[in-house]
């Protein structure tokens, strides 16, 4: 009798756990089966295969890698929960907390609450990542998973086949580089390739098979007379000819605009070593033997990359003028390329590289504890992974002579943050190479930086523009996020006293009683989130203090249109920070009459008294708050100034000069109108009042090139 799809799988999976599970173990892997098989009976795959030969095939995967039992029990078990009636808690009970927790972990939420496919995709890949910051298995069972789901695409809609091939490539492919498991990548960016564009990988493939024979007697001449030469200094080494992978290919073809010649036209060989000196020993023989490529040589042994790879790159002029790509490594250091963290499994090793290895994988693993804590949601979560995921090493010296790797186009602010969170959050600017620059500059290979902090400095949302770590972006909106709340709090409470001021009443008048009948009333659990909620915009000052001075506090307070308030202007010092905002469209200053505006969530707008946009809505809208400025208001504040002005050479710089003198700085110019005479410009400058400002005005009135100067305000 032939035996069917599933035994056949399950046999091969028996036969490879034999070579290095003890019995015991492989007993306890055949009872998950029987388990799996039992509840997977009667689904079926829409390729047509009884659904438990994917299970099977994934844990097979996985066996290939020396996966432990309970991995192997997991990858069998882990669309029990999602695709049947098994709980994860009748899997704890039968197979223990190991299995259930990483069988739960690749699960997918099915009851979840979002409104768009992109934010359930992210929900699920957010749960799984901190599901594999327990358990690194997590994360190799869902590599397995996805590899043989790949493998079977063919049965699906060519639309749905693209979704899931983007999907792979955005999450899966990096997660499986960053964990340094190179095989299962290429075997994933080849099947994502194949099902995206299929006419694009039958076409590239074809020109591989039909280039490969021209190629044979180049490769076997090279390895020849590499191994010649190795041979007559008696160094025993392993030489591959390396063939180029077909994604890799399409990539280099898309990201360098290069023709496909251009690219096969490149040799790519490996030469494994013994151990560490023999690497450079051979390096040093292969450059001898053929001329290198100047500025083409990595060493990433000594710097190795951020998924711990490690190998000596370079690129040299062989035989007939080709360009030859070399590739120099121990054989440790290749398994560990070719496996990652798997390596831990597949070769129950201790020694050091597998240790490094581990190491910088559970680093990673933290750093996404971190992500997570501070992200707004899954989407924000998903956006600051994929930034984690495709770094690109720069390497940093601190003034100590320590070595701080970090993606390229960082700036100051990231390495700032990377040292620690303390710095980064009290950064001024920096010295790099003794020469000192601003916090946005980029930094360069090799440089040494050394940060320069103050005890008032703090992290300003500008610096979200231009830092590119997930560390950095982290601190500063953690940070901000912090601050912000602070600011609210503040400025709720001085809100809140002014109102039963104007009633004849303080704060200090308000019993405990009172307090706690008033936050039952707003439903709210303490009286520090009261005032944040007032000093955000979210509830009325005026309401919450009529509110405490009614007999029945639990009362719901309206206003009424028609009653009178008697209102003391709330004085502006301009030190609120980001609960109060100056309005764009009027740009008010110290000394100017204003008015605020209760913006739900963000707390005040500052808007000047005769702003078009502030006298409409204010016939619409309660929301608005009398204000004043502070006799002592600190700051500097942008306004706008209209100038007409005789269009010269130099006219602009004359300008920008006097504006310079006066203690003032350019933030924009637009140029609206402009003729071979006059030139008419809006220039958007900082000030520190009114006062600041005619002082400006009336120096730039003495410039004969001056025509016409004016405020404009909306």
């Amino acid at each position: 009798m032939t035996a069917s799809p599933e035994q056949r799988l399950y046999e091969q999976l028996n036969g490879i756990l034999g070579q290095y599970l003890d019995p015991v173990h492989i007993d306890l892997v055949c009872q998950a089966y029987q388990f799996g098989a039992k509840h997977h009976t009667g689904q079926f795959r829409k390729s047509g295969e009884a659904y438990i030969c994917h299970p099977l095939a994934v844990a097979i995967s996985l066996a290939e890698m020396r996966m432990d039992v309970h991995g192997i029990m997991a990858a069998i078990l882990h669309d029990l929960i999602e695709d049947t009636d098994v709980t994860k808690e009748d899997i704890l009970n039968l197979f223990g907390d190991d299995v259930a927790e990483l069988v739960d972990g690749v699960t997918k939420l099915t009851q979840l609450n979002c409104k768009t496919q992109a934010e359930a995709q992210a929900e699920n890949v957010r749960k799984m990542c901190l599901a594999m910051t327990k358990d690194m298995r997590v994360i190799m069972v869902k590599l397995g998973d996805r590899l043989h789901n790949m493998k079977t695409l063919g049965v699906m809609r060519p639309d749905k086949k693209r979704r899931i091939a983007k999907e792979t490539l955005d999450i899966y492919t990096p997660i499986a580089n960053r964990l340094g498991m190179n095989r299962i990548r290429h075997q994933l960016e080849s099947l994502c390739f194949q099902a995206m564009y299929p006419m694009r990988y039958r076409i590239l493939k074809n020109a591989v098979k039909k280039a490969r024979g021209n190629r044979k007697e180049i490769v076997e001449t090279i390895i020849h007379s590499l191994n010649t030469r190795l041979q007559q200094l008696h160094i025993s080494c392993e030489i591959h000819g390396r063939e180029k992978y077909l994604y890799s290919i399409y990539k280099k073809m898309l990201t360098k605009n290069l023709s496909f010649s251009d690219i096969f036209d490149v040799y790519a060989f490996r030469i494994h070593c013994d151990d560490v000196d023999t690497c450079y020993r051979v390096l040093g023989i292969v450059h001898n033997l053929f001329k290198p490529i100047p500025g083409k040589f990595k060493d990433y042994i000594a710097l190795p990359k951020a998924n711990g790879y490690q190998s000596l790159h370079t690129i040299l002029i062989g035989p007939y003028g080709v360009p030859i790509e070399i590739q120099i490594r121990t054989h440790q250091m290749h398994r560990m390329s070719e496996s990652g963290i798997a390596a831990h499994w597949l070769y129950k090793s201790d020694d050091e590289e597998h240790s490094k290895s581990k190491t910088r994988a559970n680093e990673w693993v933290r750093d996404l504890l971190e992500i997570q804590k501070t992200a707004g949601n899954s989407l924000e979560f998903i956006d600051n992974l994929k930034i984690d995921l495709f770094p690109q090493e720069i390497f940093v010296f601190t003034p100590q002579g320590n070595i701080i790797k970090l993606p390229r186009n960082s700036s100051v602010v990231d390495f700032a943050y990377a040292v620690h969170t303390d710095i980064g959050n009290s950064c001024v600017s920096a010295r790099i190479d003794k020469h000192l620059v601003p916090l946005q500059t980029k930094l360069e290979n090799g440089v040494t930086i050394e940060v320069i902090t103050a005890s008032w400095a703090r992290p300003n949302p500008l610096w979200l523009n231009y830092v590119v770590t997930n560390k950095a972006r982290t601190g500063i909106r953690s940070y901000l996020k912090h601050f912000k709340q602070q600011e609210a709090i503040s400025l709720g409470r001085r809100l809140l006293e002014k109102e039963l001021k104007d009633m004849g009443k303080s704060l200090v008048d308000i019993s405990q009683l009172m307090q706690q009948q008033l936050l039952l009333a707003v439903k709210l659990e303490s009286i520090d989130q009261l005032y944040e909620e007032i000093g955000l915009g979210n509830k009325m000052p005026f309401l919450i203090a009529k509110q405490l001075n009614q007999t029945d506090i639990s009362a719901v307070i309206k206003l009424d249109d028609t009653e009178t308030r008697k209102e003391t202007p709330l004085t502006i010092k301009g030190s609120e920070g980001m609960v109060v905002t100056i309005a764009k469209c009027c740009r008010p200053i110290p000394g100017d009459p204003i008015v605020g505006y209760f913006n739900p969530g963000k707390g005040i707008v500052i808007h000047h008294h005769e702003c078009r946009n502030s006298t409409n809505e204010r016939k619409k809208s309660t929301n608005w708050l009398e204000v004043e400025w502070s006799d002592d208001a600190s700051g500097e504040y942008p306004t706008e100034i209209r100038l007409e002005l005789l269009n010269q050479p130099g006219t602009l710089a004359t300008i920008a000069s006097t504006i310079s003198k006066m203690g003032s700085n350019i933030e924009n110019v637009i140029i609206t109108d402009q003729d071979g005479r006059v030139s008419v410009d809006l220039i958007t400058l900082t000030v520190k009042d009114r006062v600041h400002l005619a002082n400006i005005m009336r120096q730039l009135k003495k410039l004969f090139i001056v025509l016409k100067i004016t405020r404009t305000r909306g």
